[in-house]
């Protein structure tokens, strides 16, 4: 059963995204993708596809992808991108926290871009790990609070003023989502953090994180 993926709308940033992210991929995202699925295997369920920007990157390891995206536009999209992986991509309707999958039963989960802008990262990523099997892996690129404490004044000032979710389509820029992803019961295998500026509207969420984590 489809969670209500009605409340999902963000027409702003769903337009606004798929122009800037040519851009952004451009300047080194696509290498930070690539970084994260590498090695991937077996069967897999990416949570907030977006309009498919990893799936190009999905090694031929992969048997299938279930492609989960809530956002009508970007899931038509997404659809199209699919159309042209390297690998199965199957794109569904879904949230997050309420996954179309039996328990333990896919490979990996990955997740990029999206745990800024979940509702709640504690019900996602419980959620992840209740379909994951045992052992199995949870890549993750994200961006991240800033330890910089003027960048990290931005970002809260930004995430408060109401607007930055707004055209961010829900994003949340101040959230700890490595220590989120920890708390969840994941045991952190690699976890890289840097600095990612692509344009200078992108240093409310500069501080990235890349890395995989073992369920």
């Amino acid at each position: 059963m489809v969670g209500d993926t009605g409340k999902v709308h963000h027409p702003v940033f769903a337009r606004m995204f798929t122009r800037l992210s040519a851009h952004t991929e451009e300047k080194g995202g696509a290498d930070h993708r690539r970084d994260m699925l590498a090695g991937l295997s077996g069967r897999v369920v990416e949570v907030g596809a977006g309009h498919g920007l990893n799936f190009a990157h999905y090694p031929s390891g992969v048997e299938e992808v279930l492609a989960v995206e809530p956002e009508r536009y970007l899931r038509g999209l997404a659809e199209t991108a699919a159309m042209r992986a390297p690998v199965r991509v199957r794109v569904v309707e879904g949230l997050a926290d309420d996954l179309p999958l039996e328990d333990a039963s896919v490979d990996a989960g990955v997740a990029s871009q999206v745990l800024c802008s979940v509702p709640d990262q504690r019900s996602a990523l419980a959620e992840l790990r209740r379909v994951i099997r045992p052992g199995g892996e949870l890549r993750f690129y994200e961006h991240v609070a800033s330890d910089k404490p003027r960048i990290a004044k931005l970002q809260r000032v930004a995430e408060k003023s109401g607007f930055w979710p707004f055209v961010g389509g829900g994003c949340h820029p101040a959230r700890d989502t490595a220590a989120a992803i920890e708390a969840g019961g994941f045991e952190i295998e690699s976890c890289r953090r840097f600095d990612f500026r692509p344009a200078l509207v992108e240093i409310v969420v500069e501080p990235r994180i890349l890395g995989v984590v073992r369920r």
